[in-house]
């Protein structure tokens, strides 16, 4: 095939350009065989019609000849011209006309009718335009006042710009990499929507999608929807429209042999011609109907055959179906069902072999265009709508033997409505290598997914979590959660001395009537009824001074005495003190703390475990477990923070900030939660599956709290700790009862009444990190002094006092400590307390009593319980409780001031990009009865539920996870440590947690 010579070329330029008043620097011509091509080019898209007419008429008075060289046998002849349009620049024609040379008379006909059609749609000059006539004409201002006419019922402003994408290739998110080239070097569209409140994206995305993509704009990839509160300059959320032609969209969707979408785009480019088809695919062969359309007579004729043949054999050939090698064309009338005429087309794919493969067999052999295809062709099975609203758009990443897809769309698509039909079709498909899918929903424009879903379709040798693909940054999504109002603070106001007073006289009075009781008892008195009142009244504050006098000078002989012998030298203590050599308190801890070594890996004391990592004794703990309990306390006594009326609370934070002062860093991960949190994950067994996963030298703790809840959380994380002091990772490990906000929460009462409670309130209010309202709270509960925790109520007042009295008369009161100590030792020297009953280090790991209170925690602070849960002698010892009478489950309510927690949980760790995982921990079928079966569905639907709205918060649930394995548990509902050995490695393997995060 050969080209116009330059000199000739040049000729038809000019022709060309002297016909149509085009530049010659806008025409371009080129001789592919028979057809001449012309394309006509300018800043704006030449008209199709008038062009089309100077053209024609200009080449009906041109000789024929003149287009041929002078040698007729160098050139061939030329029989059809295919003439183009559209805009400088751009890629792709925006029209295309084929003119058959011998039938010039015919195509100046209808190009003149199509002439009159246009002008008698033409408005008179006093007759306004719509908005939606001049936004087609892609003006930023028509577009915005177009959208308005949508958006301002929703009390939203818009403003429209026009941007040049970034020519960068890691924009990923917002740049389709299936689209043609041209779309990279287009215009974007921007449209800020401005609002009192933050409307939901949902509510306006599809509305704002199908009003764009209806204006069918030239030069524009794609949109961007970015919605702003009024008087804030942080976006709230973006969205991303994909205004691909529908034209484009049905030839991709056409070229892979989709019936429904080669219908559609053949009555697309056949409406002209007045021809409409339906079609249908047997085996490899696409039957093509066609009949006549706005026919001024009943009965409509069949259609030219020659021209449905020419016309459909140039679309097919342009197209080239996948997997369809031939067509059969019928013509058909309203008045006869038989068809007028029948023919045949031979395709594409007859001729080239590879396009005579099926798209499923492609995809079989880990073709992505074809899986893409299929993808999207499945969960877009409306075609109109995904036209209208762009669809689901699908994008791949393997990585290994993964394989992650990713599904987008205006409107965030569901979790159960893609995930079971991708597996199903990738369990299909078998891609080789690929033994695992990550399925990941988002809205357009997204760079985080809202929801994620996995399956393994085989058992991974190494199963090493893969990262979430990197799409599109966009701005962090900003909506405060606020927590719910205190309506009481429980602590009562200030008291005067007259109060305090008016209160002693009452216990004072009270404690004369029980003395007389108890003095009538003995029957050594007796009442004297029929004395008179008065009389009474006096022999009654006269007996009651008596009996006062004496007992105080009781009181002070006994402390008389007691003082004496504790100031007397004890001899076994003086003996070895003299033994013992003294060390300093510093030196002392810094010898019982052993952390880390220097290659930064724990080093647990291997001397009781055997090759499994169990005890070989379980009755016996580590010395490493032995020490980290007494070292808490020295470092809790010491410390300059004041208690908050938790003990194990203020332990684990002394333990806590002496690890984060030796090694000066955070943990890589921090476990919290109740105390199924504390016995149920090991530090250590996790850290050591994790290494064996691909993530070595993992720092790893456990702050553990019992009776922790999620408010106690949501102090312990924003309040307690500073935001450096929180690791990036954070497994948080509890289950339902943590978030009843039914039941009264004990523990979180008892730390708001501390002291230290108010210190890191005060401090939080300093720091501002609070939102608004949480700071009006706080500050608020803070100036008053009528509600102030800071202020004691009345029996702290009265017991402060009693003590200071006490302390000023009394020898014994500050040797208290040292009268306990010595008063236990005598105890148990006693035979009486001398049996296996006292001895808390012989009690029966089986017998399910051991008290863990007595236990010492390790220095990555878990608690290890080496009991096994044996429900025939648990319930020997204690009462089976049945939910419906458990005060755990009491009220049950998922939501009120646990809830207001969670969201400012998620919130914080959300700002401060910290993965947040919550492990659903597991509980035995003894302890699932119907009541708390019935509560722990709901909870787990209200987990996932929340986990499906939050990108950096997982949900797993392990609740069922060994139901029956007592031997596990320490009792029905709390893990021992062979339980939380097994748990740790679960969890080290789960592919839906982001360890990758920590690597």
């Amino acid at each position: 095939m050969k080209s116009l010579l330059p000199d000739r070329q040049k000729t038809i330029v000019q022709w060309v350009s002297q016909a149509t008043g085009i530049n010659t620097l806008g025409v371009k011509v080129r001789l592919r065989g028979n057809d001449l091509h012309i394309l006509c080019e300018s800043i704006e898209c030449p008209p199709r019609w008038q062009t089309l007419s100077d053209l024609l008429t200009a080449l009906q008075q041109t000789d024929l000849d003149a287009l041929k060289s002078s040698d007729s046998n160098e050139q061939p002849s030329i029989y059809q011209v295919f003439v183009y349009g559209r805009k400088k620049a751009a890629k792709r024609p925006e029209w295309c006309h084929r003119v058959y040379l011998n039938q010039l008379d015919r195509h100046l006909e209808q190009i003149n009718q199509a002439l009159l059609r246009e002008k008698s749609k033409q408005p008179g000059g006093a007759m306004i335009v719509s908005n939606e006539s001049l936004a087609r004409q892609g003006d930023p201002d028509a577009i915005a006042r177009y959208l308005s006419e949508t958006l301002s019922a929703y009390n939203i402003s818009v403003q429209v710009k026009i941007k040049k994408p970034k020519q960068s290739g890691g924009n990923v998110g917002l740049t389709d990499p299936k689209a043609p080239q041209s779309s990279t070097a287009s215009n974007r569209l921007w449209v800020l929507c401005q609002s009192s409140y933050s409307p939901d994206p949902s509510l306006i995305a599809e509305p704002v999608a199908q009003k764009l993509r209806h204006l069918k704009l030239a030069g524009y990839q794609d949109a961007v929807i970015v919605a702003q509160v009024q008087g804030e300059s942080k976006t709230d959320w973006t969205l991303r429209i994909d205004l691909t032609p529908p034209e484009i969209m049905l030839k991709e969707w056409a070229r892979w042999g989709d019936v429904e979408a080669l219908g559609q785009y053949l009555n697309e480019n056949l409406s002209s011609k007045n021809i409409k088809v339906s079609t249908s695919l047997q085996e490899t062969t696409l039957h093509v109907f066609c009949s006549s359309i706005n026919s001024p007579h009943a009965i409509s004729p069949a259609p030219h055959r020659t021209r449905c043949m020419e016309t459909i054999g140039t679309i097919l050939e342009d197209i080239a179906p996948q997997a369809i090698t031939a067509a059969t064309l019928y013509g058909q009338t309203t008045k006869d069902a038989d068809p007028a005429w029948i023919d045949w087309l031979s395709l594409p794919a007859q001729q080239h072999p590879a396009l005579a493969i099926s798209a499923l067999e492609l995809a079989s052999s880990a073709d992505e265009p074809a899986i893409i295809f299929l993808l999207e062709r499945l969960l877009n099975p409306d075609l109109n709508w995904r036209l209208k609203t762009g669809g689901i758009r699908v994008l791949l990443l393997r990585k290994g033997d993964l394989l992650h897809v990713m599904c987008d769309a205006p409107v965030c698509p569901k979790r159960k409505q893609v995930a079971s039909k991708v597996i199903k079709l990738l369990r299909q498909i078998k891609i080789p290598g690929v033994v695992g899918v990550r399925i990941y929903g988002r809205r357009a424009g997204n760079k985080e997914a809202v929801w994620h879903y996995g399956v393994d379709f085989q058992t991974r040798e190494r199963v090493v979590p893969e990262p979430t693909p990197e799409f599109a940054a966009i701005s962090a999504y900003v909506h405060e959660l606020l927590p719910s109002d205190s309506n009481d603070s429980g602590l009562r106001p200030d008291l005067t001395t007259k109060e305090v007073q008016t209160f002693v006289k009452k216990i004072a009075h009270d404690w004369g009537a029980t003395a007389r009781k108890f003095l009538l008892a003995t029957q050594l008195f007796t009442d004297i009824g029929q004395w008179s009142e008065q009389n009474a009244s006096v022999q009654g504050h006269l007996v009651a001074l008596i009996w006062g006098s004496l007992g105080l000078l009781l009181t002070v002989q006994t402390d008389w005495l007691l003082n004496y012998f504790l100031s007397r030298p004890h001899q076994q203590t003086a003996a070895i003190a003299s033994n013992t050599t003294p060390t300093s308190p510093t030196n002392d801890i810094s010898n019982t703390i052993r952390l880390k070594n220097n290659t930064g890996n724990s080093q647990p004391d291997n001397s009781a475990f055997n090759d499994s990592g169990f005890t070989q004794s379980p009755g016996n703990n580590s010395p490493r477990q032995n020490q980290a309990t007494p070292t808490a306390i020295l470092l809790a006594a010491r410390t300059q923070t004041p208690t908050f009326n938790a003990r194990q609370l203020d332990e684990q934070l002394a333990i806590y900030k002496q690890r984060l002062q030796k090694n000066g860093t955070t943990p890589d991960i921090l476990i919290i939660g109740s105390s199924r949190a504390l016995r149920g994950i090991d530090p250590i067994a996790l850290s050591k599956k994790l290494a064996k996963q691909g993530y070595p030298d993992l720092d790893i703790f456990n702050f553990g709290i019992n009776g922790a809840t999620a408010q106690v959380v949501d102090f312990i994380l924003r309040k307690v700790l500073e935001p450096e002091e929180v690791p990036k990772m954070i497994v948080w490990a509890d289950g339902v009862r943590a978030f009843n906000s039914g039941r009264e929460d004990i523990t979180y009462q008892a730390i708001t009444a501390s002291p230290g409670y108010q210190e890191a309130i005060e401090k939080f209010i300093a720091q501002g990190n609070n939102s608004n309202r949480e700071a009006k709270q706080l500050s608020k509960l803070a100036a008053n002094p009528k509600t102030n925790n800071q202020q004691q109520n009345s029996y702290q007042v009265v017991d402060k006092w009693f003590n200071q009295g006490l302390a000023v008369f009394s020898g014994t009161y500050q040797n208290r400590d040292r009268l306990k100590t010595n008063l236990n030792e005598q105890m148990k020297s006693l035979p009486i307390f001398s049996s296996e009953t006292v001895d808390t280090t012989k009690t029966n790991p089986n017998d399910g009593e051991q008290d863990t209170s007595t236990q010492s925690v390790d220095f990555d602070g878990f608690l290890a319980l080496s009991i096994r849960f044996n429900p025939t002698t648990y319930y020997q010892k204690h009462s089976k409780v049945s939910g419906s009478y458990d005060n755990d489950y009491k009220s049950f309510l998922l939501g009120g001031e646990q809830d207001a927690a969670l969201q400012n949980i998620l919130q914080f760790t959300q700002s401060e990009k910290i993965s947040l995982v919550f492990i659903n921990m597991p509980l035995t079928a003894e302890y699932l009865d119907p009541i708390r079966s019935q509560h722990e569905q709901e909870f787990q639907q209200y987990m996932s539920r929340i986990a499906s709205d939050r990108s950096h918060f997982v949900f797993r649930d392990l609740s069922l996870l060994y139901p029956q394995k007592n031997d596990y548990f320490s009792d029905p509902s709390h893990l021992n440590r062979y339980g939380a050995y097994e748990v740790s490695n679960h969890i080290a393997k789960d592919p839906m947690i982001p360890w990758s995060n920590q690597k």
